[in-house]
């Protein structure tokens, strides 16, 4: 299924600019309806991914690009986070993007170390794909229809 609107935000891979991707992010997703508390899970999740790709991207005398790229569904956002610049093509994402194992050593995963595991926690979930270098896919659910679960829920089925 595609998404009912697409994002793509391109910033010099610089933290400088880190901070647009959160405003951005915050804004995205309050407009979607996310809590205040799945907002702030949200830009700290995609922060780490940004913060990863300018810090590891690219050497320092190279200047590069990083694209983040939101995909807006009616009960999730999927963000996107590459280095090495460019336009997603979101098909093609999906079609080579896996999971993330946490078996896999750190080391074989570029941006590695604490970062991960912090998005792995936030997000609901996370596939990365380094081939060319890295892009990180990070799926949040929007858990509004949960209201209500418990014994006063309305419902017509028994």
């Amino acid at each position: 299924m595609e998404p009912f609107d697409f994002i793509e935000i391109k910033v010099p891979a610089k933290s400088d600019y880190i901070g647009v991707i959160r405003l951005s992010t915050s804004g995205i997703a309050n407009r979607m309806g996310f809590s205040i508390e799945e907002i702030e899970d949200l830009k700290v999740a995609i922060s780490e991914a940004v913060t990863n790709a300018t810090t590891h991207a690219y050497e320092r005398q190279e200047e590069g690009e990083v694209t983040v790229g939101f995909g807006l569904y009616h009960d999730r956002l999927e963000v996107m986070v590459a280095d090495h610049g460019g336009s997603f093509d979101l098909s093609k994402v999906k079609a080579v993007i896996g999971p993330y194992e946490s078996t896999e050593p750190i080391e074989n995963l570029r941006e590695g170390g604490f970062g991960l595991f912090l998005i792995e926690a936030l997000m609901d979930k996370v596939e990365i794909n380094n081939d060319y270098g890295v892009i990180v896919l990070m799926t949040k659910y929007l858990h509004e229809n949960e209201v209500g679960l418990d014994d006063n829920q309305i419902s017509t089925t028994q």
